[in-house]
Order: structure tokens, then C-alpha cells, then sequence
């Protein structure tokens, strides 16, 4: 059984994207593997949140986590400010990381482009503080998306270099777990790109959307006068939409409206309203049981104690390891 580490940073609530793209796949290597989840709120510091912002995104992501499936039984389930070992590691690889390399990092690259007023340490050690996340529980997989190679390509060499350095083969050199079959790429409702936060709230549809909201964000999707050919092509703003109508709908609606869209019959208001109207079906489960975990204030502290202790267990293990290999021993 492998070691599988991951993380989610408390930025928001999640969206279709997060659950089809990657929960739906964790709640899978809990069954086949040693998974670690966490809630990356130290990672959240460099957008500098606030107090009362940053302990209600934690516990609204850790509701939803919950919500959709994954297990605290079954899986380790954590807080990654409740074990502070992780920065204690990050304190060290730091030490071994260079500024040079650092500063070439794609998403460093971008983040200085967008936000050239907050452009802070953390920005640019965050490759060394996901590899912490990751080789401190000693993990052989780490799922990433397209966007995140580069963090991995940097988690490995960080984990080299600490073996080559103190001449100990000691941290495992993590893979990109293979979820062994194509991921589903979930389009936003802009008419372009995948569904994200960064792209704006009314391009997702997030999985505790109220129905007013959800058929609103829906109906203001976008679409162009219809087609004009028989079986032509759909743009990419339809086939988005019919993607969508793909993960929500029964096999004989998504035909039905295929079928009409192919014979130039498509009337995009009836087929929006039907697709609101799947996606509140497909939805609405999640949205009370978020509901009823984030009420559950008891449960959650309970499942964030329990998590936080596995966590620690795992990684106090790995700190008293590192520090010995490095010298630091008590007299």
C-alpha cells in the first residue's frame, strides 16, 4: 500500500471542477492506498487572508471534503497548521533550496506578473513548502494537475538533494500518482478554460450553490445564435455546456438535445433550463450535507483532532529522523 499525500488550499468552496477532476479520484485512493488530505492553510497566507476569512474557508472546505466522501476513518484528514513539524521541514529544505531555481518557477513567474504589489517570501518558497507537505509523511505519490508538474519536477529534486547532501537514502522520490484513466476536464460557464475560482464566481458552479443561484449562473452562460448547418461542429462555448450536460443528465437527455442542436431545432433556453435543472438534481445532495457537517461543529473538531494526531504521528517520526541525519543531537 502506498503513501498518497495531497492538498487542498481554503480559498473558497468547492466547484464542479475540484469534485469531477480530483475528489472523485481521492475518494478511490482512500480505499486502494495510505492517503493524506489536508486543508494547505499556511499556503493560503500569501494571499493574506484575514482572521475571521481564513477560519471559515478552513472550515467550510473541510465540511465539503467531508460532504463528498472522503472518510476520516479511512483516510487522514488534516489541518496542515495543526502539525507544525511541516514547517520545521520546510525551515530546513529551504536551507538547501536556491534562490536561482526558485525564482524560475513558472508560477512564481506568473504570480509576480499579476500581483506586483505582494510579491512576498512565501510566493516564492512555496515549492518548498509543498515539498514538506509531501516527503515529510515520506510519500511515493503525489496527484498533481497539469499546472503543478513543475511543483512535483521541484518536490523530487528537493528530495534528492537531501539524500545526496547527507548521503542517506532517505526520502522516497515521489511520482505523479496515475489515476489510470483520463481525468475529466470540467468547462467553466465563460464559454472557455476549465471551471475555477481565479476565472470568476459566476464561471463555476460550486457544490453548495443555492438553487436561485445555480439556475441564474446557468441561464447567463454562454451561447451564440445556434447552428445553421446540419451536424456542424459545435464551438467550444456549446461543447461546453454539453459537457456539462454529459456529467449531470441521463444518457437519453444529453441525445435528445444533440440530436436537436444537429438539426438545427436547438432552442438554448430549453436546453439550459433542463440542464439547471439536472445539475440541481446532481447537486442538491451535497448541498445539505455540507449543510449538515458545517453545523456540526463537534464533529468537525473531532475529525480535525483525529487527523491532526495521525498526521503528527507520521510526521514527528520523520522530523526526529531528518534531525539526526543532520546533526542536530542532544548532549
Amino acid at each position: 500500500m502506498e503513501t498518497v499525500v495531497s492538498g487542498i488550499r481554503p480559498t473558497g468552496n468547492l466547484h464542479l471542477g475540484n469534485y469531477f477532476g480530483a475528489i472523485k479520484n481521492f475518494i478511490r485512493m482512500q480505499e486502494e492506498n495510505n492517503c493524506y488530505f489536508f486543508i494547505a492553510d499556511y499556503h493560503s497566507l500569501t494571499t493574506h487572508p484575514t482572521p475571521e476569512n481564513l477560519h471559515g474557508n478552513v472550515k467550510q472546505v473541510l465540511a465539503e471534503y467531508l460532504a463528498t466522501g472522503l472518510d476520516p476513518e479511512k483516510a487522514t484528514i488534516y489541518i496542515q497548521s495543526d502539525v507544525p513539524e511541516v514547517i520545521e521541514l520546510y525551515l530546513l529544505l529551504n536551507m538547501n533550496a536556491y534562490l536561482g531555481e526558485l525564482e524560475r518557477v513558472t508560477s512564481f513567474k506568473e504570480k509576480v506578473r499579476k500581483q506586483p504589489e505582494n510579491v512576498n517570501a512565501g510566493l516564492l518558497t512555496y515549492p518548498t513548502l509543498m515539498a514538506a507537505d509531501v516527503i515529510i509523511h515520506k510519500a511515493a505519490k503525489v496527484p498533481v494537475g497539469k499546472d503543478q508538474e513543475q511543483n512535483l519536477e521541484m518536490m523530487r529534486t528537493f528530495a534528492r538533494r537531501f539524500n545526496r547532501m547527507y548521503k542517506e537514502d532517505y526520502f522516497p522520490i515521489p511520482s505523479a500518482y496515475n489515476f489510470g484513466e483520463a481525468l475529466v476536464k470540467i468547462p467553466g460557464l465563460d464559454g472557455s478554460g476549465k471551471m475555477g475560482k481565479s476565472e470568476g464566481e459566476g464561471n463555476a458552479i460550486f457544490l453548495n450553490d443555492e438553487p436561485k443561484v445555480l439556475q441564474k449562473k446557468i441561464m447567463r452562460a454562454v451561447t451564440d445564435a445556434g447552428p445553421t448547418e446540419m451536424d456542424q461542429e459545435k464551438p467550444e462555448a456549446i461543447e461546453n455546456l454539453f459537457t456539462l450536460m454529459k456529467v449531470v443528465s441521463t444518457p437519453d437527455t444529453l441525445e435528445h438535445f444533440d440530436d436537436l442542436y444537429n438539426k438545427c431545432e436547438i432552442r438554448y433556453g430549453d436546453f439550459k433550463k433542463q440542464l439547471a435543472e439536472d445539475m440541481l438534481k446532481f447537486t442538491t445532495p451535497f448541498r445539505e450535507r455540507i449543510r449538515d457537517i458545517y453545523s456540526n461543529t463537534d464533529y468537525l473538531r473531532k475529525v480535525a483532532a483525529q487527523g491532526a494526531e495521525k498526521a503528527r504521528e507520521s510526521a514527528s517520526k520523520t522530523i526526529k529522523e531528518v534531525r539526526e541525519i543532520i546533526g542536530f543531537r542532544q548532549f
